[in-house]
C-alpha cells in the first residue's frame, strides 16, 4: 500500500515538472531561450566557489589546529628539556680544572724547562694531556649535543610559527575573534621559551668557544711533545747535559722537581684508574678465584695424602693468597693497555715481594738474598725513574744505583760455585744483560746522556725481575697441575668439570712463548725506539685497504680469524672438559657431567654465533653472507650430501636423545660407552679400550641397544645341569637361596630358578636374576658361578658331564663277523 502511494507521488511530481517545462517553452520571443541554462550555470559556478571556499576554510582550520597543537607540544618538550638541561656551571668548573691540570702537566716541558727535555717527563705529560683531551672531547660532545637540541627546538618552533595555514583568517568575525584569542594565548606561552632558547644558545656558544680553545691548546701541546720525543730518540747517544762533575747551566731545586713529579704521578694514576676500573675489578675477581682454587687444592691434598713428604714440598699451596696474587698479577698485567710506569711498578713490586715470601724456604739463603737485593735496587730504580726532570742530585743518585747494580751482578756472576744451586741456569743470561746495561747506564750518566742512562738502568734491572717472576709463575702453574692431576681423577662440579688427565701436568708450550713475548714487551717499553717500531705496525694494522669495491683493514682480518679460532677453541673446550670421561669407569657413571648430547647443540650455537660475530667484526654485509650461504647450498647439492646427512643426524641425536654422552650402548654387536657426539661423527669407547669413530648417520640408522636409558640394569642368565638322581626341590631351594643372599643382585625383580629341559646327561636348570650395574655384571656372574660350584659340592649334588662309549673294531673282527653271517645264511637256506 505504501509502495503504491510512493509511486503516485513520483508521477505527480513528474507531471508538475512537465507543465513547468511547457510553460517555459511558450514564453514570448523577447526572453532569450538560453536564459534558464545560463542561470543554472551561474548558480553552479557560484555554488562551486562557495563550496570551495568552505572546503578551504575547513582545511585551513584543520591545519591550524594541527600546527597549534604541534607548537604546544614542542613548547612543552622544550620547557622540560630546559629544566633538565646542561649544567653550564659544572662544565665551566670542569674546564677550569682542565686548564689547571694542563698547567701542572706542562711543568718541565713548557715552563721550567731547563737545558734539555727528559723522556719520562715527556711521556708522562703526553699521557696526562691525552687523558685531559679525552675528557674535554667528552664534554665537547655533550655541549654539542645540547646545543644541537636547542637549535632543533628553536628551528621547529620557528618553522611552525611561519606555517602558511596560520595566516588564513576566518571570514566570520566571531570565528576571527576566537582565532585571534588562541594566537594571543599561544604567543604568551611560546615567547618566554623562545627567549630562553635564544639565551641558552648564546651561553652555550661561549662555553663551546672556551672548550674548543682549550682542546686546541692540548692538541698543539701534544704535537709539540711528540716532536720533542722524536728529537730525543734521534739524539739518544748525544750529550744532553754537561759531565756529572761540571756545573749545570740550569739548576732547579730538587724538592721542587720531586713535588711536581709527585703531582703528575697522582694525576696520571687517577686518570688511568678511572679509565680502567673495570679491568681492575676483573683482576681482583681473578685473584679471589685463583686463591679459592689453590685453597681447594690444599684441602684436597691434606685429605688425599696428608703424610706424603713430596706434597708438603709443593710451593703453590703453602701461601694460597700470595700464590694466587702472583699468578694473576704476572699473567693478567697485559690486559692493561699502555699503563703508566708507576702503575706497572706497583704490580711488579707487589708480585716480587709476595714471591720473596713464597719461596723463602725453597731456595738457598744465598740466592734468596741475591733476589732481595735485586728487588731493592729495582724498587729504587723505579722510584728514581718517577722523578721526571733532571737535576745534579738525581744524576748522582742514578750513578750510585748503576754502580750498585753492576757490582751486585758482577759478584753473582763471578761466584760460579753457587751457580750449581740454580735449577734454571739460563737465569744467568738476564743477570749478564743487567750488568752490561748497568755499565752502559753508568757511562751515559757520567758523560751527560741522562735519558739513555735512566732507560738502561731501569730496563736492565727490570729484565731480571720479570724473568724470575715468569720463571716462578711457570713453576707454580706446573705444580698446581701436577697436584690437581694426582688428586682429581674425575671431573667435579666445583672445578667446572676440568679433565686433568687430558689437560696434562705441565703448562702448554704456547704459554712459554707468550711469556717470552711478554718479557720482550715489558723490556722494550722503556725505550722510545720500541714505540717507533710499534706505531708503524699499529698504523699498518689500522689503516684501511681497498680491494676492488671492498674496503678492509688488517686488524679487522686478524679479529675475524681470532674470533673464528677462539670460537673453535671454546667449542672444543666444551667437549674437552665436559664430555670426555676419565678416571675410574665406575666413578664416571656415578659422577660424570650430565650435559650429554646437548654438548653438540652448545657447540653448534657457539660456532654460529662466532661466525656472525666474525663477519660483523670484519664489516662484511649480510648480503655477502647470503651469497656465501648460497654457494654452500650449491656445494651441498653436488658433493656434500653425506656431510650434511651426518650433521643433521647429529642434530636429531641431540634433540631426540636416543643416545647420550656417557651411555653404554651396543651397536652391531660392538659394545662400548658414548664418549662424544661431534658435528660429523660420534666416538664410542669400546670395552677393548679402542675408540670407534662412527658417522652420525650410521649411528642413527643402526639398531642401537642402549643399556643406560634402562637404568643400566641387566638380567643375567646362568644355566647349570644336575644329575638325574638329584633331588630337584633341594637343588632349586639351594640355588634360590644363593641368589637371595647375594647383595649385588636386585631383590626386585625377584630372582627365579626354573627347570629347563632333560638333557643327554643332566637336567638343565636356569637361574634368572637382575644386577644393578651393567659394568658389574661380568664380575657378579663369575662370583656366583664360583659360589654355585662350592655349594653344590658341599651338598653332594653332582654336575654331570657328557659321556660317550667308543667301540673299536679291527679288520680281523670284521672278517670273522662276515664269515659268521655267511654261515648263518647257509643254515637258513
Amino acid at each position: 500500500m505504501k509502495t503504491t502511494k510512493l509511486w503516485w507521488g513520483i508521477v505527480v511530481i513528474l507531471l508538475a515538472c512537465s507543465q513547468v517545462a511547457i510553460a517555459q517553452l511558450n514564453v514570448k520571443d523577447s526572453v532569450p531561450k538560453e536564459s534558464f541554462v545560463e542561470r543554472m550555470q551561474a548558480f553552479a559556478i557560484k555554488s562551486a566557489k562557495e563550496s570551495k571556499a568552505e572546503f578551504e576554510a575547513d582545511r585551513a582550520l584543520i591545519s591550524q589546529n594541527i600546527v597549534l597543537e604541534e607548537i604546544k607540544r614542542t613548547t612543552q618538550h622544550a620547557k622540560s628539556f630546559l629544566k633538565t638541561g646542561l649544567d653550564s656551571s659544572a662544565i665551566s668548573s670542569y674546564l677550569e680544572s682542565v686548564q689547571k691540570r694542563h698547567e701542572q702537566a706542562g711543568d718541565g716541558v713548557f715552563n721550567h724547562v731547563g737545558s734539555a727535555q727528559t723522556t719520562r717527563n715527556l711521556t708522562t705529560t703526553y699521557n696526562i694531556l691525552a687523558e685531559l683531551s679525552k675528557g674535554t672531547i667528552a664534554q665537547k660532545n655533550k655541549v654539542d649535543r645540547y646545543q644541537s637540541q636547542l637549535i632543533k627546538f628553536r628551528f621547529t618552533l620557528d618553522s611552525l610559527s611561519s606555517d602558511k595555514s596560520l595566516f588564513k583568517f576566518p571570514n566570520d568575525s566571531a570565528d576571527l575573534s576566537k582565532y585571534i584569542e588562541r594566537l594571543k594565548v599561544l604567543a604568551i606561552e611560546i615567547t618566554p621559551v623562545m627567549d630562553q632558547l635564544k639565551n641558552n644558545i648564546a651561553a652555550i656558544q661561549h662555553i663551546q668557544t672556551q672548550i674548543n680553545l682549550e682542546l686546541f691548546r692540548i692538541t698543539s701541546h701534544m704535537e709539540e711533545i711528540d716532536f720533542y720525543q722524536k728529537q730525543n730518540a734521534d739524539r739518544s747517544f748525544r750529550r744532553e747535559f754537561v759531565n756529572i762533575w761540571e756545573k749545570n747551566t740550569f739548576d732547579r731545586p730538587f724538592s721542587e722537581i720531586v713535588y711536581f713529579s709527585g703531582l703528575k704521578l697522582q694525576l696520571m694514576l687517577a686518570f688511568y684508574l678511572q679509565s680502567n676500573w673495570g679491568k681492575l675489578l676483573l683482576v681482583m675477581l681473578l685473584i679471589v678465584a685463583s686463591t679459592r682454587y689453590i685453597i681447594l687444592l690444599k684441602r684436597s691434598m691434606s685429605n688425599h695424602d696428608a703424610g706424603n713428604a713430596d706434597h708438603k714440598r709443593i710451593l703453590v699451596v703453602r701461601y694460597p693468597i700470595l700464590s694466587g696474587t702472583i699468578l694473576v698479577l704476572s699473567i693478567f698485567q697485559f690486559i692493561f693497555v699502555s699503563p703508566p710506569f708507576a702503575f706497572s711498578t706497583v704490580i711488579w713490586l707487589v708480585a716480587g715481594i709476595m714471591l720473596s715470601v713464597v719461596f723463602r724456604q725453597y731456595i738457598s739463603n744465598y740466592w734468596w738474598w741475591v733476589w732481595v737485593f735485586i728487588l731493592i735496587l729495582f724498587a729504587l730504580a723505579c722510584f728514581d725513574n718517577l722523578i721526571l726532570q733532571a737535576s745534579r742530585v738525581e744524576r748522582w743518585i742514578v750513578l750510585a744505583l748503576t754502580i750498585s747494580v753492576a757490582l751486585l751482578g758482577a759478584i753473582v756472576l763471578a761466584n760460579k760455585r753457587r751457580h750449581a744451586e740454580l735449577r734454571e741456569q739460563w737465569i744467568l743470561y738476564p743477570l749478564g744483560l743487567m750488568v752490561g746495561m748497568a755499565i752502559g747506564a753508568l757511562m751515559a750518566d757520567v758523560f751527560g746522556r741522562y735519558n739513555l742512562s735512566k732507560a738502561l738502568l731501569v730496563a736492565g734491572v727490570l729484565n731480571v725481575v720479570i724473568a724470575i717472576l715468569f720463571l716462578w709463575v711457570v713453576r707454580l702453574i706446573n705444580e698446581g697441575l701436577q697436584l690437581a692431576s694426582a688428586i682429581y681423577t674425575h671431573q667435579e662440579r666445583r672445578l667446572f668439570y676440568i679433565n686433568y688427565n687430558r689437560l696434562g701436568t705441565k703448562a702448554p708450550a704456547f704459554f712459554y712463548v707468550l711469556l717470552v713475548v711478554g718479557w720482550f714487551i715489558l723490556f722494550g717499553r722503556n725505550f722510545y725506539e720500541f714505540r717507533q717500531i710499534s706505531e708503524p705496525l699499529k698504523l699498518f694494522f689500522i689503516e684501511e685497504h681497498t680491494l676492488g669495491s671492498y674496503t678492509f683493514s688488517v686488524s679487522n682480518l686478524i679479529v675475524f680469524f681470532l674470533i673464528m679460532i677462539l670460537t673453535t677453541l671454546v667449542s672444543k673446550v666444551v667437549s674437552y672438559f665436559a664430555a670426555d670421561g676419565q678416571g675410574n669407569p665406575k666413578e664416571q657413571v656415578q659422577k660424570r657431567f650430565r650435559v650429554g648430547s646437548w654438548i653438540l647443540l652448545i657447540r653448534i650455537t657457539i660456532v654460529v654465533v662466532g661466525l656472525f660475530l666474525a663477519f660483523a667484526a670484519v664489516g662484511i654485509p649480510m648480503d655477502k653472507i647470503t651469497i656465501v650461504i648460497g654457494a654452500l647450498g650449491v656445494g651441498i647439492g653436488f658433493g656434500l650430501q653425506t656431510l650434511v646427512n651426518n650433521l643433521v643426524s647429529g642434530l636429531i641425536i641431540a634433540f631426540e636423545k636416543p643416545v647420550n654422552v656417557g651411555d653404554l650402548v651396543e651397536v652391531a654387536g660392538q659394545g662400548g660407552m658414548i664418549k662424544s657426539i661431534g658435528f660429523r661423527s660420534s666416538v664410542i669407547s669400546t670395552l677393548d679400550g679402542a675408540d670407534l669413530v662412527l658417522p652420525n648417520g650410521d649411528l642413527l640408522n643402526s639398531h642401537v641397544v642402549n643399556w643406560t636409558q634402562g637404568g643400566q640394569k641387566k638380567r643375567m642368565n646362568i644355566t647349570i645341569g644336575v644329575a638325574y638322581e638329584t633331588d630337584l626341590a633341594k637343588a632349586r631351594v639351594l640355588l634360590l637361596s644363593l641368589l637371595i643372599d647375594e647383595e649385588r643382585i636386585l631383590k626386585y625383580p625377584e630372582p627365579t630358578v626354573q627347570y629347563n629341559r632333560f638333557g643327554d646327561s643332566s637336567i638343565d636348570i636356569n637361574m634368572y636374576f637382575w644386577v644393578r650395574s651393567l659394568k658389574d655384571a661380568g664380575q657378579i656372574r663369575s662370583d656366583i658361578m664360583e659360589e654355585i660350584h662350592r655349594r653344590l659340592q658341599k651338598n653332594d649334588i653332582v654336575i654331570p658331564f657328557p659321556q660317550r662309549e667308543l667301540l673299536i673294531r679291527t679288520t680281523e673282527d670284521k672278517r670273522n663277523e662276515k664269515e659268521g653271517d655267511e654261515k648263518r645264511n647257509e643254515v637258513g637256506d
